[in-house]
């Protein structure tokens, strides 16, 4: 991380969702080694404050609680779904599951749209950033090959939430910035059945290549889907 995150503020706040994960707690990590970063707190369900995407009235409560020590500057959501016991990406139609369709959804999607309903208002309205981890999978200009029919459906809903959002809040907090990020691949227990550990880097290059991306983001970018490189991803 070097000097840290050169385009924040001196002491900004920051908040890492899903801190519990592999990048979530690497950028958890790699913040709490930022010198310039004033306080930053990592939720998850086992977090003071706890911090449950699939129960509304958690994420309000905790959105109300910290509300009292904001505004927050940095914001990123990394938590997410891909396969559980029992739950797979389908490789094709005949594999599709409601129950399973609901699951993915709710991590990936419904718990992210909570969080946009109730943590935006704690982004500091002059250079907010706030980023949700998406999915280059997600991509529907880009989707060539098929199959995970949940994970990519549920990625894809999310980008149209994100670019929604960052829609109303340029009108509401004008220096902010909402974006979409694809980490890539990344050794983790996310992504250990899909060859993972062999084609993944590790989860502090994802985060810092995020850091990084997030740093040199501005406004302008605010709505966009950008790959760890910083490259823009087509919708």
């Amino acid at each position: 991380m070097g000097s840290g995150l050169q385009n924040m503020p001196e002491g900004y706040r920051a908040l890492v969702i899903g801190a519990r994960g592999a990048i979530g707690a690497a950028l958890l990590a790699q913040l709490q080694d930022d010198p310039r970063c004033g306080l930053v707190l990592g939720l998850h369900r086992g977090s003071e404050p706890a911090l449950d995407l699939l129960d509304e009235a958690v994420v309000a409560a905790t959105a109300a609680r910290l509300a009292e020590g904001g505004p927050f500057q940095l914001i990123v959501n990394a938590a997410g779904l891909l396969h559980a016991p029992g739950l797979s990406p389908e490789r094709k139609l005949g594999e599709l599951r409601l129950a399973a369709l609901q699951q993915v959804f709710a991590v990936n999607t419904f718990g992210p749209a909570l969080l946009l309903h109730h943590f935006t208002p704690l982004l500091d309205r002059r250079c907010g950033r706030m980023a949700m981890l998406s999915a280059k999978v997600g991509s529907i200009g880009d989707n060539r090959l098929g199959g995970w029919y949940s994970y990519r459906a549920s990625k894809a809903a999310l980008n149209m939430l994100i670019k929604t959002a960052a829609i109303e809040l340029r009108r509401t907090h004008p220096g902010a910035l909402l974006v979409a990020l694809h980490p890539g691949t990344v050794s983790s227990a996310l992504s250990a059945p899909f060859r993972g550990a062999a084609i993944g880097r590790p989860a502090a290059t994802a985060a810092a290549e995020l850091l990084g991306v997030l740093d040199h983001l501005t406004p302008q970018d605010s709505g966009g889907f950008f790959s760890y490189s910083g490259e823009p991803l087509p919708w």
